[in-house]
């Protein structure tokens, strides 16, 4: 048999047999006088094992485990160790779905979705602002709660639930974002700076803060946190922090 006349019997393509040879999957056959390789049914057998075996989900590697005589893993090894992974795909795969589907029952997503389900719930149960600084405060908590861990997480939403789970709370946080929003255009020195950090500080969990380790303000993700935001409004965010610092230090 020629190549195509193999891929043909084979169900894939010549592109495929000669990678096959490439990677020495396959053995090349002796080629004749008129300079064409000569392909035999062992050759056909050899690369319909390689087709099932990859069909079954393996990569070339382990297929090359598997063809070996030396290899060192039998086919029930290699092939108990893809069920397992498999096993693991479709546990994440109910998890995502569990996610998609308290997303997709939510009454309305919310604009920096998909969220979890509890940040999606705590922000349903904020009213809505038209608030710039309130939209970033609310990508951040997105960004971070992305970001953390999925204990860290969990103690996450409830620190902020607390906080906010009442109206003072929110009047609270709405008067601060107006303070900030009031610094877009003014400079880091402006008076207002300083009360507009103790006035958001004081509606800023503690708990948010990372325990032990001081806060680095020279940190790549404070300094992008930073530059998102007018030269005041990071001046207030900055004494926001040195102002939390300080008072947990104190309690210390």
């Amino acid at each position: 048999m020629r190549i195509g006349e193999l891929a043909e019997a084979v169900g894939v393509t010549t592109r495929t047999v000669r990678h096959y040879h490439h990677l020495g999957l396959l053995p090349e056959p002796e080629r004749r006088a008129n300079g064409y390789r000569d392909y035999t049914l062992r050759h056909a057998v050899v690369l319909a094992r390689i087709r099932r075996l990859t069909e079954l989900g393996l990569g070339l590697a382990e297929v090359r485990d598997v063809l070996a005589d030396d290899a060192g893993k039998d086919l029930v090894e290699v092939l108990t160790e893809l069920d397992e992974d498999l096993a693991r795909q479709e546990e994440a795969i109910r998890e995502r779905r569990g996610r998609l589907r308290a997303l997709l029952e939510a009454d309305e997503l919310p604009a920096e979705g998909p969220v979890s389900p509890e940040l999606a719930a705590l922000f349903a149960g904020i009213p809505a602002s038209d608030s710039p600084m309130a939209a970033k405060d609310r990508e951040v908590l997105a960004l971070i709660e992305t970001a953390v861990a999925p204990e860290e997480r969990e103690r996450l939403m409830a620190v902020v639930g607390t906080v906010m789970g009442s109206p003072e709370a929110v009047a609270r946080a709405n008067e601060a974002y107006a303070l900030l929003d009031a610094l877009a255009h003014a400079d880091p020195d402006d008076t207002r700076v300083e009360t507009a950090a103790r006035r958001l500080a004081e509606c800023t969990p503690r708990e948010l803060l990372p325990d032990g380790a001081p806060i680095d303000h020279d940190s790549s993700f404070l300094r992008a946190l930073y530059a998102d935001f007018a030269p005041a409004q990071a001046e207030a965010i900055r004494r926001v922090l040195r102002i939390l610092t300080d008072e947990t230090d104190e309690k210390r």
